[in-house]
């Protein structure tokens, strides 16, 4: 049963495999076709899939006239920050510093729209789904990975120069190296200033929508060679969120 409708488009939870398989096939398009992603494993069955689909729920926007997926992320909820090694943001960054939160957290991974469906309201639906699910859960903490596509860090170094100014994470909260191979931005930069716009112009827009709510990431990114990403662990605190923007967001 849908959750609710947005215009043209209704927002669900996954009920079962097929629908959990759908999700992977959007994401297979959108994250190793569309990136160049290695190849192998589920890939080869154009899925993307991984071991912790069975741990997660999966969020699914369709269009109501044809049944067609044209968005979906999954969502991995946490009692408190003991269960944060469990993420798979973890298999990346070290968390330690968040063990000791004390609240409910989420983490959301995998977000994708289908290329032929950029109609605006597909965006509002998903986060509208996703607050919904934050709010009936308590949730004090989202967070999860934020992904520029490609490995080369040249054409985002303005980008980079805004989070390293603007967006770090607190102290109390701020990610530690684990990749081997990582891009340590906020060192590198050193003291650049960022043209505002060419920023951005190459902010990923999911990144985007999670430093307009308050929120901060890691001061390095992960360089990614399977998916052929950069990206940077992305964390935003629920209560710090500006009320005109929580209020959007319920609206929508």
């Amino acid at each position: 049963m849908p959750l609710f409708f947005r215009g043209r488009y209704s927002v669900r939870l996954a009920k079962d495999a097929e629908d959990v398989r759908a999700a992977q096939a959007l994401r297979y398009r959108a994250f190793i076709e569309g990136r160049g992603a290695a190849p192998g494993g589920a890939r080869a069955e154009g899925l993307d899939a991984d071991d912790l689909d069975a741990v997660c729920d999966h969020m699914l926007v369709e269009e109501r006239k044809t049944g067609a997926l044209v968005c979906c992320f999954r969502m991995m909820p946490l009692t408190d920050g003991s269960q944060i090694a469990r993420s798979y943001s973890a298999r990346y960054y070290d968390l330690s510093a968040l063990a000791d939160y004390p609240q409910p957290m989420v983490e959301m991974g995998r977000f994708c729209i289908h290329p032929d469906h950029r109609d605006p309201d597909v965006l509002r639906a998903a986060w509208g789904a996703m607050t919904g699910y934050v709010d009936a859960r308590k949730v004090g903490m989202l967070f999860g990975c934020s992904s520029f596509k490609g490995t080369e860090a040249d054409a985002y170094m303005d980008a980079f120069a805004l989070l390293k100014e603007r967006h770090i994470a607190p102290k109390r909260w701020l990610p530690r190296v684990k990749a081997p191979k990582v891009f340590r931005f906020a060192a590198l930069l050193g003291l650049r200033r960022p043209d505002m716009k060419n920023a951005m112009l190459h902010m990923p827009p999911l990144l985007r929508t999670y430093l307009v709510m308050g929120g901060w990431v890691s001061d390095h990114a992960v360089i990614d060679h399977d998916l052929n990403t950069l990206h940077v662990f992305t964390g935003v605190e629920i209560a710090r969120v500006p009320p005109a923007r929580i209020r959007l967001l319920r609206q929508a």
